[in-house]
């Protein structure tokens, strides 16, 4: 196999039997549930989910809180029995859905009455024209567009994937919400959690941004330092999930991880129905782990394969920070392993430094004829400068790093100027003060008088 990068979070890693759900040594298989976690009682209600699936071999399994296949410990993904049939119906019944995710509910793993549970209802953000940005990049104005996800309830995209994950925490009875995070997520999995009832302990670096910091903590659950970068946190929680004290926790991105991930495809669906069912030519997505970028791929295909847009090339880049870029890095090398890298940037919402899906983004990247792209912290900061300049919109440094990395590709002319290009923003510049505090100042001040006020050149 090409890939064993979810290995070293797998319960066991002895001979297993997908058929058994036990180990030769008789312990648990890591494609059953860990110990320590609660396993489906009874029919579980997931929707148009059906089951789930090994990334790698094509190996199924029951639906249920596991993440590596018991085979080639590749990762898992939902399979699904879609709407297959009437497109038309379909797109009217989207339609008439709510303004969240769960106007997609026929295409997710959630039950058909997710929308009156109780959450915090994510998605359907806004989906900027940005002429003013396409001017000063050097775009056609009418081609470039910001997906602006800093609109969520928690004012990044983790929202969407917490969501989905809070659903499957439903359905298999977890009563306490965790995560390994680099600060948007653990502030989500907070905010889901007290909405929906549940407890929520989440574990993040210890020297996070102060803003993501506080606004995890402000929700009430127990948040967690640890001492090191988030691949140090990641390992942690993997120990935790198989540990008698991690008994009724459902960690999003880990045992909960097949579903967690599918909230991203919500952002393909909902770019191409803001563009009228129409797939851009280009989209540019940030790199942490590289699950959005590989769900937002896997959304575009399923829209594809449902008739509810029409099929056409489409070119997907991936963008991250000079400072923590092991995909970028394989990919300028025409590698196909992702080798680690010790994070040092101020982008810290992408600084993992072991990207889970870095091998699939390169397959995507290339196979879409896209690119994997970096820029250092100074083109993060101009970054967010000029798109707060040109479109009012303050994206977090993770933004920065999109429009950095479009402002570059288009100069290599990698990206066509001519061509619909969509750049995601998936986070709010509020939660990343830091990054642009020293530059970001009061032009002047004064005396309060028309005097001063012209002496200090400010008159026009």
């Amino acid at each position: 196999m090409r890939r064993k990068g979810l290995a070293s979070m797998a319960v066991q890693t002895v001979e297993t039997s997908a058929a058994s759900g036990t180990s030769a040594a008789g312990t648990p298989a890591a494609g059953t549930p860990a110990s320590g976690t609660a396993a489906p009682s009874g029919t579980v209600d997931l929707g148009p989910a059906s089951g789930l699936s090994c990334r790698e071999c094509g190996t199924r399994f029951d639906l249920g809180p596991i993440f590596a296949c018991a085979e080639c410990f590749g990762p898992l993904e939902v399979a699904y029995d879609l709407p297959l049939g009437d497109p038309e119906a379909l797109r009217a019944k989207i339609e008439s859905g709510p303004a969240n995710i769960w106007r997609y509910a026929p295409l997710l793993p959630v039950p058909a009455d997710v929308a009156d549970k109780p959450n915090l209802n994510p998605g359907w953000t806004k989906l900027v024209k940005a002429d003013n940005l396409a001017r000063e990049i050097g775009v056609e104005p009418g081609k470039l567009f910001v997906k602006d996800d800093s609109g969520n309830p928690t004012h990044s995209f983790k929202d969407r994937v917490v969501a989905q994950a809070l659903e499957a925490a439903r359905a298999f009875g977890f009563t306490t919400l965790s995560c390994s995070s680099t600060g948007n997520l653990a502030g989500a999995v907070g905010a889901a959690a007290a909405r929906a009832g549940f407890r929520s302990c989440v574990f993040i670096p210890h020297d996070l941004e102060q803003g993501k910091v506080v606004m995890a903590a402000v929700y009430g659950g127990e948040l967690v330092g640890i001492e090191g970068n988030y691949d140090d946190v990641n390992r942690f929680c993997s120990e935790l999930i198989g540990d008698p004290l991690g008994e009724g926790w459902g960690f999003v991105n880990v045992n909960l991880r097949p579903y967690y991930g599918e909230g991203s495809k919500t952002l393909a669906y909902e770019i191409c129905e803001q563009l009228g069912w129409v797939i851009p030519d280009q989209l540019v997505i940030p790199i942490a782990s590289g699950s959005q970028l590989t769900k937002i791929d896997k959304g575009l295909k399923e829209l594809i394969a449902l008739g509810l847009v029409e099929d056409k090339p489409y070119k997907i880049f991936g963008a991250q920070a000079e400072g923590c870029s092991p995909v970028s890095a394989a990919f300028k090398a025409g590698q196909d392993v992702v080798r680690p890298q010790k994070p040092n940037t101020i982008a810290k919402s992408l600084a993992i430094g072991n990207p889970a899906d870095g091998p699939y983004v390169l397959d995507i990247a290339r196979r879409t004829g896209g690119a994997v792209e970096d820029v250092n912290d100074e083109q993060v900061v101009d970054a967010i400068k000029v798109l707060a300049r040109t479109e009012g919109i303050f994206a977090e440094t993770a933004g920065g790093v999109t429009v950095g990395v479009t402002r570059k590709l288009v100069e290599a002319g990698l990206i066509d100027p001519a061509l619909t290009t969509v750049v995601l923003n998936t986070g709010d510049g509020l939660k990343t003060l830091d990054a642009v505090a020293e530059t970001s100042q009061a032009t002047a001040t004064i005396p309060p008088s028309l005097e001063a006020f012209r002496s200090a050149g400010l008159a026009g």
